[in-house]
C-alpha cells in the first residue's frame, strides 16, 4: 500500500469501528474501503500494536481500546507511518557536490521539511477520530436530506 493511503485506510478502518455497533470483521472493512481483508488484517495489526485496538484470538473483528475523543490523527499516523515517520518528503541522495545548489541542497531541505513535518504533526494532534467520525455522520444525514428532496 502506498505512503499515503496507509494513513487514509487506517482512518477509515477506524471511523468503521467507531461508528458501528458490536463487532466489525476486516471482510466488512475491506467491503467498505474495497480492498483486500488481508490489508485490512494488516493494517488493524499495526493499531493493535500501537495500541489503539484490541483483538481476541478465535473472535473475529477488533475494538478501539479507549474512546475515539482521545484518538488523534497524530496517534493513527505514527501507529502506521512508524518506518518513516520523520520522513514526510524524500530527500534525493546523490546531488552533484560541484554545483554550489548541489552541495547545499540536502541540508537546505532537510530544516524545511522537518518544520513542515512538525506543522503536519501539530495540526494532527489537534483533530480527533471522533471529530472524523461525527463529521462524517453529519455529511452522510445532510446527504440523505437532499436525496429525500428530489
Amino acid at each position: 500500500m502506498a505512503y499515503n493511503s496507509r494513513f487514509a485506510v487506517a482512518i477509515h478502518t477506524l471511523s468503521l469501528l467507531d461508528s458501528t455497533e458490536g463487532r466489525i470483521t476486516s471482510e466488512m472493512i475491506a467491503g467498505s474501503v474495497n480492498t483486500n481483508p488481508v490489508v485490512i488484517r494488516r493494517m488493524i495489526s499495526l493499531l493493535t500494536k500501537a495500541g489503539i485496538l484490541r483483538t481476541q484470538p478465535g473472535v473475529a473483528g477488533a475494538q478501539l481500546t479507549r474512546p475515539a475523543g482521545e484518538i488523534t490523527l497524530l496517534h493513527i499516523y505514527r501507529a502506521v507511518q512508524s518506518e518513516n515517520r520523520d520522513e514526510l518528503f524524500a530527500i534525493h541522495d546523490t546531488p552533484n557536490l560541484n554545483c554550489d545548489i548541489g552541495r547545499n541542497i540536502q541540508q537546505e531541505l532537510e530544516q524545511v521539511f522537518a518544520r513542515a513535518q512538525r506543522a503536519m504533526e501539530h495540526e494532527l494532534e489537534q483533530i480527533t477520530l471522533r471529530q472524523v467520525t461525527t463529521d462524517l455522520q453529519q455529511m452522510e444525514e445532510v446527504r440523505q436530506a437532499i436525496g429525500q428532496q428530489n
